[in-house]
């Protein structure tokens, strides 16, 4: 009976000292950590997490959203459908610190302004949100990755009563346009994003939206209060690490304007020459029809048959048309159907369509893109011509 009571005592016991161990000392602090951008694209727009510090209860760590989870089944799938499950991580800060310093990243603090209540709601939200049955969530790039979480969680250890105030260097922009401000138009990354992203990211974000990007979550925190208006969210900052500068050589003859204008000539090159010929190059039409109605298929997938909100209303395919792949046959004919003239006529009309667009403002297209775009208009026309003549 002793024996059975002395158990009972010391599992009581290690209850409580775990119990203890999730309550937050006096002197905890919650900072936000915002990390600058690395070197490649998956990292160009940063990162954010949350550290919670405590020294009388041993505790320093960083929670953070967005890690991926390469567990998943159909990984690649799942990622390219947008339905990829990401998990929110756990990692002790020194070596989180030691990660970003290795990568040359800077790493800035802001301890948040917050009462003993609120720190403890926090923590405890984020303990329960890293178990096992509560760490996945679907990810969205825009309103619901890394960085939104940060303002969401917060905003909830407050009882939504944060007001993000405008920073002072604030401008109005479209999410396109926020995204070229941490990534450089002429790079293959840019225009892999203007290939794959559609005309929703072309309207102009709300205040609030602009905080998709880690940056932006500094700025808008520095300046946000709680309550009624007086108490400052950020009690703090720190830069805890400073990028070093390091002169980034970039070549200009592997950018896509350069290689898009090396086949935009060679296009044109190829036309004149048939112009002069009386001739026709069949193997470049069909490679352009090819290419062109291949794209148009990747653009119209990610459209419609993927949950990325980012890729719908796409207008590149007035331009990598999908029809062009069914078409091709009659490439090989001597005389094609009336109805293909008519259909060159129509691609015409999309390429000065797309123009129309791109002038107004509906989408923003690469502008890599635009030798390429010219070949193709001045090619096509060239085709009703030799076609007409035939």
């Amino acid at each position: 009976m002793k024996k059975i009571f002395f158990l009972l005592l010391l599992l009581f016991s290690f209850e409580i000292i775990q119990a203890q161990d999730v309550l937050l000392s006096n002197n905890a602090e919650i900072s936000v950590l915002t990390v600058g951008p690395g070197t490649e694209l998956n990292d160009a727009f940063g990162h954010s997490g949350f550290r919670i510090k405590d020294t009388s209860r041993g505790l320093d760590v960083v929670y953070g959203y967005g890690e991926y989870d390469f567990d998943s089944p159909n990984f690649y799938l799942k990622f390219a459908q947008g339905k990829l499950n990401y998990l929110i991580s756990k990692t002790e800060f020194n070596r989180f610190y030691q990660v970003y310093i290795y990568y040359n990243r800077s790493i800035k603090a802001q301890v948040l302004n917050l009462s003993q209540a609120e720190k403890q709601k926090l923590y405890d939200f984020l303990v329960n949100n890293y178990k096992p049955k509560n760490r996945r969530y679907l990810y969205e790039f825009f309103f619901d990755n890394c960085a939104t979480k940060i303002k969401d969680v917060t905003n909830l250890a407050v009882n939504n009563t944060i007001t993000f105030n405008k920073p002072k260097d604030f401008k109005d922009a479209t999410f396109r346009t926020l995204i070229y401000g941490k990534v450089n138009k002429n790079s293959w990354g840019s225009f892999g994003i203007d290939l794959a992203l559609g005309s929703v990211i072309d309207r102009q974000a709300t205040p609030e939206e602009h905080m998709f990007l880690p940056e932006n979550i500094y700025k808008f925190f520095e300046v946000a209060t709680i309550g009624n208006g007086n108490k400052p969210l950020v009690k703090q900052n720190h830069l805890l690490y400073n990028r070093k500068k390091i002169i980034k050589s970039e070549s200009f003859t592997t950018s896509p304007i350069f290689v898009f204008s090396l086949i935009g000539l060679f296009i044109l090159f190829i036309t004149f020459k048939d112009y002069k010929n009386n001739t026709r190059s069949n193997w470049i039409d069909v490679t352009l029809f090819i290419t062109t109605g291949l794209l148009g298929v990747l653009i119209l997938l990610l459209w419609f048959a993927t949950d990325h909100t980012g890729t719908h209303q796409n207008y590149n395919l007035l331009w990598a048309f999908v029809l062009n792949i069914f078409v091709i046959g009659q490439l090989f004919k001597k005389t094609p159907s009336a109805w293909f003239v008519k259909y060159l006529k129509l691609l015409v009309i999309l390429l000065c369509l797309l123009t129309l667009h791109w002038l107004i403002g509906v989408q923003v297209f690469s502008i890599a893109l635009i030798p390429l775009l010219v070949a193709l208009f001045i090619r096509y026309v060239f085709l009703i011509k030799y076609f007409n003549r035939s």
